[in-house]
């Protein structure tokens, strides 16, 4: 499967049924409460997506789900599988990157792993049994149901991050793996570690996915392309990207990106998620490019 991404919170119908109709399979949209650049709220944006398209499935990528009580998350969740028909994936990650909008939201940021895993547990409870009792150290159900409960039984649960506690945490409560900022090197490596961490979960991970999510700029100038990306992400992550999108970015020629997108499905990829990294004036550009140059090559 490949996806692109929402950038920005407004035009979402008309972006949304812009990538169906260039073939793409899943919409992703991510969240913050504040950022650096301005963000959307990944339920909002993908209940508006949701309406505006029939085909494309819907990727939370990701519900920042520490700063949720769980059982909200949970609502939310099957609430947006019904309302798309059963085309929403979970995609879930811990964040901290940005305190401000813990310490807003009134979580502590030490706390959003724990909260992260306890949260995953009540949901998938949650979204395939009903009368569900929990005493844990961040929520307490007693008998507690969602009515209605998501169509698709669960939701597809893909887990984001980088390090060992994020594929612990996709090995024991997840359906699929989705890191970024990764190599593939990375990824290969850490399709062994999940594996592993499944095993001593005692949890069978057949039909387990490995995915990735990957800032993406394409252009028939790679130089321009390399460009684009390097502002765009510098400016989005407020740090130099200059010598990371070479590593950590799909940026250059339709050929130069199919050839480093083939060195990621090559390490396991079967879900990407093509984000765009240029300006807001090439981005419709950008996922043509994408759709019509790139992805027909691993078709």
């Amino acid at each position: 499967m490949f996806g692109t991404g929402l950038r920005s919170p407004d035009g979402v119908a008309e972006f949304a049924r812009r990538a169906e109709d260039l073939g793409f399979d899943v919409l992703g949209c991510g969240e913050h409460v504040m950022f650096h650049v301005p963000t959307a709220n990944t339920f909002i944006s993908l209940g508006v997506a949701a309406g505006a398209t029939t085909r494309i499935r819907l990727l939370s990528a990701v519900v920042l789900l520490p700063l949720y009580p769980a059982a909200l998350a949970a609502k939310m969740g099957a609430a947006l599988d019904v309302a798309s028909g059963g085309r929403y994936l979970f995609g879930v990650g811990v964040g901290g990157e940005f305190p401000k909008e813990f310490e807003a939201c009134g979580v502590p940021v030490r706390e959003r792993g724990a909260r992260t895993n306890e949260a995953l547990d009540v949901i998938r409870r949650l979204w395939t049994g009903r009368d569900v009792s929990y005493a844990g150290r961040f929520n307490t159900l007693n008998e507690f149901s969602l009515d209605p409960m998501p169509v698709q039984s669960p939701p597809p649960i893909w887990v984001a991050g980088r390090r060992d506690a994020a594929m612990r945490r996709a090995a024991r409560f997840g359906d699929g793996w989705l890191p970024y900022m990764y190599t593939p090197e990375q990824l290969a490596a850490s399709t062994e570690k999940i594996r592993a961490f499944g095993e001593e979960a005692g949890r069978d991970l057949e039909g387990f996915r490995f995915g990735l999510y990957i800032f993406t700029a394409v252009h028939e100038d790679g130089d321009r392309a390399r460009e684009m990306a390097i502002s765009r992400l510098s400016r989005q992550y407020a740090q130099d990207f200059s010598g990371l999108v070479g590593k950590y970015a799909l940026a250059g020629t339709p050929d130069e990106v199919k050839a480093r997108l083939r060195e990621y499905v090559d390490a396991g990829a079967s879900m990407v998620m093509l984000s765009s990294a240029c300006p807001d004036d090439w981005i419709d550009e950008n996922i043509r490019l994408v759709a019509e140059e790139v992805i027909p090559a691993f078709r």
